[in-house]
């Protein structure tokens, strides 16, 4: 382990001295984006294993955490929440959000989620849905957001609802209208589409991390966001937690699916997280928050998913520090290189 540590090490070195040159840089960097708050895991039992009599009290605890260190971005759906629970991610977070200083919640961006089941046809066909989704979320609902794209399998669905969705923000009902899950093809036609009505797509989720970079590989989503002047989220910037387990963790892996993730991916992970161990050596936050900022390196807001008020100041703590371009150039050669791969969203649209 430690030649290729001390591998990784001469290879920031080399490439901070570059760096130095001026070679790289020749102005100041722009702002790096803000960090969101994803709650996918609140009410997941398949993956997270929620338990409300346990969870409920913590999660709340997270959330005060929260917003007491300046998160403001907070994304949920109307599918979160697995089983009987679902909806159980709106219901907490429009609790929590509703229990504030109402000049504290004015600061909020709360974003969620619209699912384009099947059985939800036309461009009303998300009516019934948004009305639940704003009544689970207390009012407190500034952005709605299409789930993922049915290009790929329905695709006369997608334009209906989307129209429909355009209609909420023209009312007056949401402020702002979000997209998941599409490639730079789709986002193209659609952002034109909307445009024609003169309804602007403020934000576009799609998976990334530094085991899911093709949003940033050249030809991706990023730069068809960056030109289009939509804001990029990254979901799963931890790799559902992949990216956050220190070599040398004593911890056994989870249980139930994410546990066989681990066991699948985490033996040919050693190079990248010596790499970023290197990286985070000395500055707070850990791995998670050097793959943070690797999202935040590339343009994009991540949203890690928060539950305990640990995993909140870890994400707090990246936002004191950013990547080198040195730095970032040694995590892009591993990230887009030929090493391990998230699975892949089957919804997302080329």
């Amino acid at each position: 382990m430690a030649p290729v540590l001390g591998g990784a090490r001469r290879r920031l070195r080399i490439h901070r001295s570059v760096a130095r040159g001026g070679s790289i840089m020749a102005s100041a960097p722009p702002p790096l984006p803000a960090i969101g708050v994803g709650t996918w895991a609140w009410g997941n039992q398949f993956l997270w294993g929620y338990d409300p009599a346990r969870d409920d009290a913590e999660l709340e605890a997270c959330f005060r955490r929260c917003i007491d260190l300046g998160f403001r971005f907070f994304d949920t759906a109307d599918s979160y929440g697995t089983g009987r629970l679902s909806g159980r991610s709106e219901t907490l977070l429009g609790r929590f959000a509703l229990a504030l200083p109402e000049a504290e919640r004015h600061q909020l961006c709360i974003a969620t989620k619209l699912a384009p089941f099947p059985w939800r046809l036309g461009r009303r066909g998300f009516e019934r849905a948004f009305a639940a989704s704003r009544a689970r979320l207390q009012g407190q609902l500034q952005r709605v957001q299409l789930h993922w794209s049915t290009a790929r399998y329905a695709p006369w669905q997608e334009g209906p609802l989307l129209q429909g969705l355009a209609d909420l923000v023209q009312s007056g009902a949401v402020a702002s209208l979000g997209l998941s899950n599409m490639g730079p093809r789709r986002l193209r036609q659609v952002a034109g589409d909307l445009a024609e009505r003169g309804v602007a797509i403020a934000s576009l989720q799609v998976q990334l991390s530094l085991l899911a970079p093709e949003a940033v590989a050249p030809g991706g989503v990023a730069e068809v966001c960056r030109e289009l002047g939509i804001e990029l989220i990254a979901y799963s910037p931890l790799a559902l937690g992949l990216l956050a387990r220190p070599l040398a963790s004593a911890q056994p892996a989870p249980k139930g699916p994410r546990g066989a993730l681990f066991r699948q991916l985490g033996p040919r992970l050693t190079p990248l997280l010596e790499t970023m161990e290197a990286i985070g050596a000395g500055r707070p936050g850990g791995l998670a928050a050097v793959a943070l900022n690797w999202c935040r390196a590339h343009g994009a807001m991540p949203i890690p998913g928060l539950r305990r008020s640990a995993q909140v100041e870890a994400a707090a703590a990246a936002r004191s520090w950013s990547l080198s371009p040195a730095e970032r150039a040694a995590l892009d050669a591993l990230a887009l290189g030929a090493g391990p791969r998230m699975p892949a969203n089957p919804f997302q649209s080329s």
